[in-house]
């Protein structure tokens, strides 16, 4: 059965690898037998957040045809903390519900 392996070692930057994996085969198996270690040597074996479909698996979940099995990085930043510092920097004019103002209408109405 078909199955993708997918990793994103920086922002905007994808590798996939397209797998032919027996059925009943682990994601550890298929991580093990894709090349991704050999590719990214400085992934950690037992440490990888793994998920199908955006959706968090263990390394033990049995893998389906046609699934896409993806490798998460770790957060750099909390998307919380982005987001204060993103409209600190932008002011309250140039954000969210204040950037466009109707004529006549007070700013954020």
């Amino acid at each position: 059965m078909k199955v993708s392996l997918i990793y994103s070692p920086a922002p905007r930057l994808v590798r996939e690898w397209m797998m032919d994996v027996p059925s009943g085969t682990s994601a550890a198996w298929a991580l093990e037998n894709s090349g991704v270690f050999e590719a990214f040597p400085y992934l950690e074996r037992g440490s990888l957040l793994l998920g199908m479909w955006g959706q968090r698996v263990d390394a033990s979940h049995t893998l389906q045809p046609d699934d896409r099995l993806e490798i998460y990085r770790c957060l750099l930043v909390d998307p919380k903390v982005a987001r204060r510092e993103r409209f600190r920097r932008q002011g309250s004019k140039g954000a969210g519900l204040f950037t466009s103002v109707r004529v006549g209408g007070k700013a954020g109405y």
